[in-house]
């Protein structure tokens, strides 16, 4: 299965003599290209919509950069996924992992660069879609600070957790792309404190907590003044029953009319969160508005300027593709206890890759100070290197 809905066709050279000269990148089927379909991941959005007419912000920084556009990629339908199997496009493979999920929604994306056909792949993340495809296919990624980069033509799920992207092979590679993308220059300096989330670690598998051990203890000797702590003292479930509120609410409110319009088809699971959505008490959606309010508060406590944060970024590697429903459901909900955070208190979070669980990849997270993604990249470049 290809990861590309839209492959070798469809190329976009960048500008000659950029920063990114040389490198090619894919683009999740969620950003707009000027004159091609954006799908979303649904054959009925794409009919639905018109053509659109400019090419998505991040597409166009990428291009600016001097880097070349080689396709778009397969996404969960409306980015309403975690695992990266689409009913209409397929999954896409995951070279890591053979005969595994390649995590979602951005699969395609991080199909792409774990394969080699591409140097660098944009995707979106609300409620962990860069970050666990990320870990699954052995790759670096982020979450950057949510609301730090323009959205411009790029389909909206949840706004208020929506962010963009991106995937590389390598810490160098992956850092070129980020100082385009983040309009920053990587900085010289290493963070000055870590902390520890044990409750992360404890919620995670065992054979993930031991996998990440040696990278972990790589990070403790680059970070002056380790510290143990817990992320969540409500507890994670709680943290991802919030998100599980919250973004299919907003989902339903994105996606309201043009379900109503059109009554597009959908697979069951999409089917059924935005029903969730649609569902959902208020007295549900000012819970787990709360609980947002709390989790960002504990964020901030945790991370002054100058401190990284450390947790695993899937509790598990991935799952066998064709899982059945009742299979996937609770896999689901234990990986967004973990990504629950991103979306909840919008900081920057990057997953290294560098472990092994069962000769699959799973991925330590680094999560900073609102604003401080460029330290985040700078930490997996020293830690590449070291």
């Amino acid at each position: 299965m290809s990861p590309f809905v839209q492959g070798p066709a469809l190329r976009i050279e960048g500008r000659a003599g950029g920063p990114l000269d040389g490198l090619t990148f894919a683009a999740k089927d969620l950003f707009d290209v000027a004159g091609h379909p954006t799908g979303g991941g649904n054959p009925d959005w794409a009919r639905q919509n018109p053509l659109p007419a400019r090419n998505a912000w991040a597409v166009q920084a990428l291009l600016d950069a001097g880097a070349a556009l080689v396709g778009k990629t397969v996404t969960d339908e409306v980015s309403l996924g975690i695992l990266g199997e689409n009913a209409f496009d397929g999954t896409p493979p995951n070279p890591a992992a053979p005969g595994h999920v390649p995590g979602g929604s951005s699969s395609g994306s991080a199909s792409a660069v774990a394969q080699g056909l591409c140097d660098t792949a944009l995707g979106t993340d609300t409620g962990g879609s860069v970050r666990v495809p990320a870990s699954f296919c052995g790759l670096y990624g982020i979450r950057p600070t949510h609301g730090r980069l323009r959205l411009d033509g790029m389909m909206p799920q949840a706004p208020s957790s929506d962010t963009t992207g991106w995937f590389a092979r390598d810490a160098r590679t992956f850092a070129r792309v980020s100082a385009v993308l983040l309009e920053e220059e990587i900085p010289d300096t290493l963070p000055t404190g870590l902390v520890i989330a044990t409750d992360a670690f404890g919620f995670a598998g065992p054979e993930t907590a031991a996998a990440l051990a040696p990278l972990l203890n790589r990070l403790r000797h680059l970070v002056p003044g380790t510290r143990e702590d817990i992320l969540a003292p409500p507890g994670l479930a709680a943290w991802g029953r919030a998100q599980r509120t919250l973004q299919p609410v907003e989902a339903w409110d994105t996606f309201r009319t043009w379900v109503e319009r059109d009554n597009p088809r959908f697979a069951f699971s999409v089917a059924r969160a935005l029903v969730m959505g649609a569902a959902t008490p208020e007295a549900e959606r000012g819970w787990a508005a709360l609980v947002r309010q709390e989790a960002r508060g504990r964020l901030r406590h945790l991370l002054p300027p100058g401190t990284v944060l450390a947790l695993p970024t899937t509790p598990f590697p991935a799952p066998a593709t064709g899982l059945p429903l009742p299979a996937l459901n609770p896999l689901r909900d234990q990986i967004l206890c973990l990504c629950a955070l991103g979306g909840l208190a919008g900081h920057p979070q990057l997953s290294i890759p560098g472990a092994l669980v069962d000769g699959r990849p799973v991925g330590l997270s680094l999560v900073a100070a609102r604003g401080a993604d460029a330290l985040l990249v700078r930490t997996a470049l020293a830690l590449e290197q070291a």
